[in-house]
């Protein structure tokens, strides 16, 4: 699979661990930034931008945006139309953002998250089948809200 990835100055040791896993296992993970860690802080919307922008026009399959709590990793993600993008914490909130909401990015926090559970995670994630179903109309439904379409 081809996997987008990015950090900002929060996240560059748990991207670079990432990369070597997901290298080892066989995918073609895109390091999209950043790429200092001497204690220079980072903006993560560009990156958030360039990662969503890698899926939405296919030139990944799927991406990983890492920051300090992810949560302003996720906003941003979540403003670039076509994203699904899901802050994942423990495997619960992994299976089900992969299961029932379809997500194409992956967004974790570095300073959540222990190394070895963002493994764990980003393994579940990345094998977690979308079930479809009755999802699938959830998901044509916020389609439906980024086209600014009423819900009927």
């Amino acid at each position: 699979m081809r996997i987008a990835i990015a950090a900002d100055h929060n996240g560059f040791a748990l991207k670079a661990r990432l990369i070597a896993r997901l290298t080892a296992q066989g995918h073609d993970a895109d390091d999209r930034g950043a790429y200092g860690a001497d204690g220079e802080t980072v903006d993560y919307p560009p990156l958030c931008a360039d990662v969503c922008g890698r899926v939405v026009d296919g030139h990944a399959d799927r991406a990983i945006m890492v920051g300090g709590s992810g949560m302003g990793e996720l906003i941003a993600c979540n403003k670039i139309r076509g994203i699904r993008a899901g802050l994942c914490h423990d495997l619960f909130t992994t299976e089900i953002s992969r299961a029932h909401n379809d997500a194409n990015v992956l967004v974790i926090g570095a300073k959540v998250l222990s190394p070895e559970l963002a493994d764990e995670i980003t393994d579940l994630w990345f094998a977690t089948p979308f079930k479809g179903g009755r999802h699938q109309q959830r998901l044509d439904q916020i389609a439906a809200l980024e086209r600014g379409d009423p819900l009927t």
